[in-house]
């Protein structure tokens, strides 16, 4: 059996991090901070249950941050180029090293990261992680890179603004003139002198509180300023410095990496450095986070990466069905524009930049999203992903510090996140500590994605969207209801979702086109067992008689029927 992969993302330093007093932009002896420990045999075994395949630990490379760490001889980063007390994981400061936050021993950082990959694959979940090629902290520098080996910028000619054997971009005879507070509490003002070119591509001295600014942007051979000539002969030095960096991981056991903005970084640096760190490691995954509908193609198969981040598609059309700003016809629309690579995309409802959908920014309530978490989990055999909180309704609504009030849980300050700690000090693991509706919210997640791992017809099956059958249907609102099948050898998977927020009876046409196209025998009666609770009820399997069924409000189900 092909296994789906199912992604359970976590921030980590937040994860276990049990400070149920935090103070806003408290610093790390005020909130506290989780450790790589907290992921014990029994906290993985848990997320294992819940149908993880794979786990993402977000923010594990050091980084930028305002906490003081001279004393493990770790250089201090000025607080005017750090964003929050903890500082963004996606300024990376030293690309070799774990970050000390996460540590127990501090001096025992790595040998604390290998021993979480080892306890994740006993507990037969694959280990994911970070690449962030584009970008690094301002004031990056490695005392943990290999002996024998440059930090990057150490050779560079700093009086160019561009040559392809620099690292960075500069802008020579000037000083960086951010256009915020550069002393931002310390005793002198930070400096840079020539300032660099800033991560989001702000190739002038002037970046502002919106721009990337923490983060200088890294040089891979091509001149911006110069109609984006591309010199990548000879390999630019930043290539060969990141394959290193790869294969550093690679060598750890990590099963995958998540590649931040890999639309930032030129497709002809994926397509020649993927095929060599799957030389030597073949079973490794490259997902990629994009955002350019017209780059996917380019970064699939030429860039050589297994799957693409599916934003603006999938994720952007469910969460408008879910606020009632869009019909659930456009979820058609959307997996009908990917054109046949929808199997090579990462689906998913939550992660760390998305609004949390029981904010009150999103949905405000997390029962909205189980429609479209089934739809999202079981209309295909590509991976979906499942953000750490999101299970148990995490609001994501605590004022934290540099992150604010924004439904979002923050990446950049020391926090404990509530529905986390319940879940996890909760008797164990929330029979106590959880409401009703957080158990009853995590009870679906987990039967969802079960079915997901134990269903040939969702990992391995072929699909068949109902939609075009059922339009102006008179008991069907197809703005409000979302029906597809799925097949799998002799068993078939009948799958209808309800966005409304009533109760619907609803008849499905299926079309004499989908018996033909999947092979499915017509039945008069037939036993159908719906998934998601385990109750049978009869239905007819006809092309030319509806199938009614009923379904709770932000609800659904999975009506398995054995031809």
């Amino acid at each position: 059996m092909n296994n789906k992969i199912i992604i359970y993302q976590v921030f980590t330093r937040l994860f276990g991090n049990d400070n149920n007093h935090c103070i806003h932009n408290g610093n790390i002896q005020e909130n506290g901070c989780g450790k790589m420990a907290d992921f014990t045999n029994q906290t993985l075994k848990e997320i294992k249950k819940l149908g993880a395949t794979h786990i993402w630990y977000t923010g594990i490379i050091e980084h930028a941050t305002q906490t003081d760490y001279r004393q493990y001889n770790i250089r201090p980063d000025h607080p005017a180029v750090v964003k929050g007390k903890a500082g963004s994981p996606y300024a990376i400061k030293d690309y070799y090293d774990i970050d000390p936050d996460l540590a127990k021993d501090v001096p025992g950082r790595m040998k604390e990261f290998e021993d979480l990959v080892d306890r994740s694959h006993e507990n037969n979940l694959k280990v994911i992680m970070d690449f962030v090629p584009n970008h690094v902290a301002r004031q990056y520098h490695s005392d943990a890179q290999p002996d024998g080996s440059i930090d990057l910028g150490a050779n560079d000619d700093d009086t160019l603004a561009f040559s392809p054997y620099n690292n960075f971009y500069y802008i020579p005879g000037h000083d960086l003139h951010a256009q915020f507070d550069m002393k931002a509490g310390a005793d002198s003002s930070y400096h840079e002198k020539p300032a660099k070119a800033t991560g989001n591509d702000r190739f002038d001295p002037y970046p502002t509180i919106n721009d990337w600014y923490e983060t200088i942007k890294l040089n891979y051979g091509i001149d911006y300023l110069n109609g984006g000539s591309k010199h990548f002969n000879p390999t630019p030095d930043t290539w060969l410095k990141m394959l290193d960096v790869l294969l550093f991981w690679s060598s750890k056991g990590v099963d995958g990496f998540r590649c931040d903005m890999a639309e930032m970084v030129p497709v002809e640096f994926w397509e020649w450095v993927i095929p060599q760190v799957k030389d030597i490691y073949p079973d490794i995954i490259f997902i990629a986070e994009v955002y350019n509908p017209h780059e996917y193609k380019n970064y699939l198969f030429r860039g050589k990466f297994d799957y693409l981040y599916d934003k603006v598609g999938l994720y952007d059309t469910l969460r408008n069905v879910m606020c009632g700003y869009e019909s659930a016809k456009a979820i058609t629309r959307s997996w009908q524009s990917l054109n046949g690579i929808e199997k090579r995309m990462l689906n998913f409802l939550e992660n760390h930049d998305e609004q949390r959908i029981a904010s009150n920014f999103f949905a405000g309530n997390a029962q909205k999203g189980i429609p479209a978490f089934i739809v999202t989990a079981c209309m295909n055999t590509n991976p979906v992903m499942v953000y750490f909180g999101q299970e148990l309704g995490e609001p994501g609504m605590d004022n934290e510090g540099f992150s604010g009030c924004d439904g979002r849980t923050t990446i950049f300050d020391y926090w404990s996140v509530n529905s986390i700690r319940q879940w996890r000090n909760g008797g164990y693991f929330g029979s106590k500590a959880l409401t009703k509706e957080q158990k009853s919210l995590r009870d679906m997640y987990q039967r969802i994605l079960t079915i997901c791992n134990n269903e040939k017809a969702i990992s391995e099956g072929e699909f068949f969207d109902l939609m075009y059958a059922n339009e102006n249907g008179w008991r069907f609102n197809e703005h409000k209801q979302y029906v597809f099948l799925r097949k799998h050898e002799k068993e078939l998977l009948l799958i209808a979702v309800n966005f409304d927020s009533t109760p619907v009876d609803i008849a499905i046409n299926i079309p004499s086109h989908a018996f033909d196209f999947l092979r499915i025998p017509p039945l008069e009666t037939c036993v159908a067992t719906d998934l998601l609770t385990g109750k049978k009820e009869n239905i007819c399997c006809l092309p030319y008689k509806a199938t009614d069924i009923s379904i709770d409000k932000y609800n659904g189900k999975v009506l398995k029927i054995s031809l």
